[in-house]
């Protein structure tokens, strides 16, 4: 399992509309193939700051089964109008106790 995290800001003013949007756009990424759990959080000192977390099976499944394909074509179309800029994103892992 790896996790994406992406760090979002939204152009100031578009804080709610951003959130309408997501709430939209939830139901395409967690239909992806692959796509394991979503989550959207918003920066209490920053509130123009999102992150998005999701779970995936693998890094191929965030990028073939997602990325590649005409849904995050309609994911991107809902949220993209409201950031101020390119969202950083990375993936992870779990580090062993």
């Amino acid at each position: 399992m790896v996790l994406e995290v992406a760090l979002i800001d939204v152009l100031p003013g578009h804080e709610d509309a951003f959130a309408t949007a997501y709430g939209e756009a939830h139901s395409i990424i967690t239909a992806a193939q692959g796509c394991r759990s979503v989550r959207m959080t918003r920066g209490i000192e920053t509130p123009t700051r999102f992150v998005l977390l999701v779970e995936w099976d693998s890094v191929e499944a965030h990028d073939e089964n997602f990325r590649a394909t005409e849904s995050f074509g309609r994911w991107r179309a809902l949220i993209g109008p409201h950031f101020a800029g390119p969202p950083r994103v990375e993936h992870f892992v779990d580090v062993p106790a």
